[in-house]
């Protein structure tokens, strides 16, 4: 699930361009008017991704949306549920539910990245993916403080409304709905690359710092479709469909209004920009 954590979490460490400018989507109707940004929930510090569009219509907006509320209550809760139905039972181990090679990949990975073997063992392969990926992350440096969102939050005006696209206990289920034998290939896979692909989290950052979003699909988005086409429905197609009503609700009434999702939910024919653009909204961008 390094896609699938790329898409949950974000990506992490690369030095980027030297203009930073990921990319924006402006959606319009009569009396409304809606940006669209990509975000990456883990970030290291001083990359210089925010845009003087970015940061003027955050001064200007009535209201932001992400897709889980940004607070200390609903990341405990979200540990809280992770925990609760993350966990294997006690009698089982998540070495024992791997291939020989694959359960030797993952010790030596977690080595690696210095996430605790054994307390890998007693995870769900979904939330073992999000541990290495936790890990990894770590390892470059990223942290979820100077990531979009945490980011985002501390810039925004008091008189800002804040608003959340899902609750957690939505967004943990969208990573535990996941048959056991999707999570265990998934994981597999996960660990391939992070063994044989060490640059994978540089290239996805590189693309989202371009504002390049067929790169950005390419990277993060491609490879969760031919390898786990259930998982990116489940994960990206199924969560986008249940966002667009709230969105279009939006959109009927007036005013000004940033929307922060992962950047994974803005590309690709799947992407919200383009399934508003399909309901005849005026959608401008990349």
């Amino acid at each position: 699930m390094r896609r699938l954590a790329a898409a949950l979490f974000a990506l992490a460490l690369a030095a980027g361009p030297a203009a930073a400018a990921p990319a924006v989507w402006i959606v319009r109707d009569a009396d409304s008017e809606m940006m669209l940004m990509g975000s990456v929930h883990l970030l290291p510090p001083g990359l210089p991704w925010k845009t003087d569009a970015l940061t003027r219509a955050i001064a200007r907006a009535d209201d932001v949306w992400f897709e889980l509320e940004v607070s200390p209550e609903a990341d405990r809760e979200a540990a809280r549920l992770a925990q609760a139905q993350g966990l294997l039972p006690p009698d089982a181990s998540l070495f024992t539910m791997l291939s020989v090679e694959d359960s030797q990949r993952l010790a030596r990975v977690a080595r690696d990245l210095a996430v605790d073997p054994m307390a890998l063992a007693r995870l769900e392969p979904w939330l073992a993916e999000v541990a290495l990926a936790a890990g990894a992350y770590a390892r470059s440096g990223a942290t979820v403080g100077d990531g979009v969102e945490q980011t985002l939050v501390r810039m925004l005006p008091r008189r800002v409304d804040r608003r959340a696209l899902e609750t957690p206990a939505e967004q943990i289920d969208a990573f535990d709905a996941a048959p056991l034998a999707e999570q265990i290939a998934s994981l597999a896979g996960t660990l391939r690359e992070l063994e044989t692909d060490p640059e994978g989290y540089a290239k996805l950052i590189d693309a989202w710092m371009s504002g390049d979003p067929e790169a950005l699909d390419r990277e993060a988005l491609a490879p969760l479709r031919a390898a786990a086409p259930a998982a990116y429905r489940r994960l990206v197609i199924d969560r986008n469909a249940r966002w667009i009503p709230k969105l279009q609700d939006r959109l009927k009434g007036r005013g000004r209004t940033v929307v922060v999702v992962g950047a994974g939910h803005l590309v690709g024919p799947d992407g919200l920009p383009a399934q508003l653009r399909a309901l005849g909204y005026s959608v401008t961008g990349p």
